[in-house]
């Protein structure tokens, strides 16, 4: 192919997704890699004496191309995952790891920044300034650069491994997610008791979308998994769903079990490499918790917490089960629907009674309208942008005085190639270009949502209310950015302080000023009666002990896996076993494992990091309380928190931030008065 027609080597502004082609990928990155790595040996054959404009802050300015092709194609690999785009990925990956370990481990180019680390004042910089030095050197450091020829060979060999297996553990995920189906045909509705007429609508339309004649389909993916496990009366279809979900790629042609225990012992191989004693210690030196004893007593003591509240919740569940036919334990394919069916009798309230007041483009725009009261943005959508799909929203969003401020894309629904979950991610950040303009970020939220069917919208969920809150924080966090530098712009910051933004927006979804913008009956148009605020805000803390003590299972497994000082071969159902011993509320499930299917970990950026969702919680329900005192529109408390953290991105040490908009360090005590009361 001839390099200069290929859309993605071009001079584009927007992804041109009407554009590309699969052949395009792999002569792109090949291209846009050449051209990177030859940016970089020109900083480093740099005659004149390094300093930070000709070191530090071209390197940031370099491989910009490479880095909008990478944006768009590994976004799209999660939402559109085809077997030719993990063709190509298996072709790009040992290309992208390559380029990553090319700069890393450029001893010319380490070589500059080293000088300017230790000839420049620290003194002589701005804040921002030594914030991006600062992480440039430790980068470099963090990376390899200081080890011998064999360790650096040792260490690029680690690399290449552990992205090709990574890719592969998601890969499985996928496949196991996406191909199963639970079906019930049309005569066998009386197996489907118990499931609100709704969700069978939503059932019968998958069903006919995957090629059944009639009849009802349920799946993995979390609206057709939760809505099951939730509400059907046959208990032992909803043990077949449990395990189905909870034994993804353990076993089988999609088999995890080894390359779980291959990623976990080549981090520990490479984290002793570079001098640490685990893996978790390597990841934590670069958190606002530095050290795998500080994580482990917050959610120990946490735990301490919250578990004796979870244990009582626990046998309440389980004596009104036994009074409602349950005969014997309650099995964690029980929770769901016992809590469920208790929850409706204790507050007199089912919440799929909510469901009609939380259409999707309703949602939409009161998430929007809070946007403008609290930052003062607008949204005007774009049909003119191209899309990857064709559901694909895309809205420019603009400041008070009409400034174009971001782009943002939102992908709403499932699809078979499209991995599980709700995440924000961009195609491009801010920063400040060499003219001294500001680059419009172009960002991400992606969702897995019900969609509307023939003769009703989409409709949400309180919880899908919430996540779609949290993800929009995160996305307020990317385009409101103000940095200077690309490394430290929007989210990038240490990851136990990015989940703050996006964790305290959930907030505002049990509060009535905020609800009576948009929850309206999508039929009848009547507002969301106030008593049902009132126990929407009951059910927000309803089993919060259990709940909370199941995060805290997720992050206390994550970080047992990356804490092991020795390689390891136990078997994967043995070592959850007895990693979570005290984070186990319900019966232990043979042939289940969390390990083999838990992407964050395995497949993303929280290896040692799951914890970080409980720690930023902690910071939001200390910062939420401002605005609980101040109101929750308050401008000012908006202004103060948009300055001190939205704005700054990675430009100066998370605590320094947090103190600056609260005025103190945080503390656990809103999050206890939050969820306990």
């Amino acid at each position: 192919m001839n390099i200069t027609e290929n859309p993605l080597l071009q001079n584009w502004i927007y992804p041109p997704f009407d554009a590309i082609e699969y052949e395009h990928y792999l002569p792109a990155f090949r291209q846009s890699i050449k051209e990177a790595k030859q940016e970089l040996d020109i900083i480093a054959d740099n005659r004149q004496q390094p300093s930070f404009a000709n070191t530090i802050l071209a390197i940031d300015h370099a491989g910009m191309q490479y880095n909008k092709i990478a944006n768009i194609f590994f976004n799209l690999l999660e939402t559109d995952a085809t077997s030719q785009m993990q063709s190509i990925a298996d072709q790009v990956i040992p290309l992208t790891v390559d380029y990553s370990n090319y700069y890393y481990l450029h001893t010319g180019l380490f070589a500059k920044v080293r000088y300017v680390y230790e000839h420049t004042g620290k003194e002589s910089l701005t804040t921002e300034e030594y914030a991006l030095l600062d992480k440039i050197y430790k980068d470099y450091v963090r990376h390899g650069i200081l080890l011998d020829q064999e360790g650096q060979n040792r260490y690029k060999k680690l690399t290449e491994t552990l992205s090709e297996i990574t890719l592969r553990y998601k890969n499985n995920v996928l496949a196991d997610t996406a191909t199963y189906e639970l079906y019930f045909s049309p005569d066998r509705e009386k197996d489907l008791s118990g499931i609100p007429s709704s969700e069978m609508n939503i059932a019968a339309d998958r069903a006919l979308k995957k090629h059944h004649e009639g009849g009802w389909l349920f799946d993995l993916s979390m609206p057709s998994y939760t809505a099951f496990m939730k509400y059907a009366d046959n208990r032992q279809y909803r043990k077949q769903l449990y395990m189905a979900y909870n034994s993804r790629a353990l076993g089988g042609k999609n088999d995890n079990k080894h390359i779980v225990k291959q990623i976990v012992n080549l981090r520990l191989e490479l984290a002793r490499l570079l001098g640490y004693s685990t893996y978790a210690d390597y990841v934590l030196e670069n958190r606002m918790a530095t050290t795998p004893q500080e994580v482990n007593d917050f959610l120990n003591n946490l735990n301490k917490a919250f578990k004796p509240v979870a244990e009582q919740e626990c046998k309440t569940i389980q004596k009104y089960a036994g009074e409602h036919g349950l005969q014997g334990e309650l099995q964690p394919w029980d929770w769901a629907y016992y809590s469920t069916l208790y929850q409706t009798s204790l507050f007199s309230f089912d919440e799929q009674c909510l469901k009609p007041y939380f259409c999707l483009e309703n949602v939409q725009k009161g998430i929007f309208e809070l946007a403008n009261r609290l930052y003062g943005l607008t949204f005007e959508q774009n049909t003119h942008i191209p899309i990857y799909a064709p559901d694909v929203q895309v809205w420019n969003v603009y400041q008070n005085d009409r400034t174009l401020l971001a782009v943002l894309y939102m992908d709403f629904y499932p699809r078979p190639t499209k991995r599980n979950g709700a995440w924000m991610t961009s195609f491009a950040d801010t920063y400040k270009n060499e003219q001294g303009e500001r680059e419009i970020p172009q960002i991400s939220l992606v969702f897995n949502f019900t969609p509307a069917s023939a003769d009703c919208p989409s409709l949400l969920t309180y919880n899908e209310v919430c996540t779609f809150l949290h993800e929009f924080g995160h996305a307020l966090h990317g385009m409101l950015s103000q940095a200077t530098y690309l490394s430290l712009s929007g989210t990038s910051v240490k990851r136990d302080f990015v989940e703050l933004p996006s964790q305290i927006m959930e907030n505002w979804a049990c509060e009535q000023e905020f609800l009576q913008l948009f929850a309206y009956h999508y039929l009848s148009g009547e507002l969301l009666p106030q008593a049902w605020i009132e126990k929407i805000k009951m059910i927000d803390n309803y089993c919060a002990g259990y709940y909370n003590v199941r995060q805290f299972n997720f992050a206390v497994l994550d970080m047992a896996w990356h804490s092991i000082t020795q390689a390891t071969e136990e078997d994967i159902e043995t070592f959850e076993r007895q990693a979570t011993q005290h984070t186990t509320l319900l019966p232990r499930v043979p042939h289940t494992a969390v390990s083999t299917a838990f992407t964050h970990i395995f497949g993303g950026g929280y290896a040692a990091g799951y914890y970080g969702y409980k720690w930023a919680e902690v910071l939001a329900a200390d910062a939420f309380e401002e605005f609980k005192q101040h109101g929750i529109f308050s401008k000012e408390v908006a202004e103060r928190f948009k300055n001190c953290i939205l704005t700054k991105g990675g430009t100066d040490h998370p605590m320094n931030l947090y103190i600056r908009f609260k005025g103190r360090k945080p503390g656990v005590e809103a999050l206890l008065r939050k969820s306990l009361g």
